[in-house]
């Protein structure tokens, strides 16, 4: 028997018995290491410049939301998501921020295109869209 067909097969039964248990393994097992991984190449991208934070404010099964800080001030809200195997990075203005976007459009790409540079790039471009 091919994996992919076995893995398919034991998807189905796992979630004939119990839909939210399957759910909740099958997010830990797939999209919940990929959120880890993204999150740590938003990270890695800002860790030359210390007066940069990413201060995670929340998470959900497939969101995790930082407030950036910049010489410890909250300047914008960024949201790292996925739908399917697409990653999609977006600026929100938070309030009380005196920061707000020019462009509040998301960045997407798929996941096994996301890569530290790519990370670099996407973050540089939501940068470029602040304005005071």
């Amino acid at each position: 028997m091919e994996q992919a067909t076995f893995e398919r097969e034991c998807d189905r039964l796992s979630q004939a018995v119990d839909k939210i248990q399957y759910e909740q393994l099958r997010w830990a097992r797939n999209e919940g290491p990929m959120l880890t991984h993204l999150a740590a190449l938003a990270n890695s991208a800002l860790e030359v410049r210390s007066e940069f934070q990413l201060a995670e404010e929340g998470a959900t099964s497939n969101v995790k939301r930082f407030a950036l800080k910049v010489h410890s001030n909250r300047i914008i809200a960024i949201t790292i998501y996925l739908e399917e195997r697409r990653v999609s990075l977006k600026a929100d203005r938070i309030e009380r921020s005196e920061y707000r976007l020019s462009d509040e459009s998301p960045i997407s790409a798929d996941y096994d295109a996301v890569d530290e540079q790519w990370m670099a790039s996407a973050l540089q471009e939501l940068f470029s869209r602040i304005q005071s």
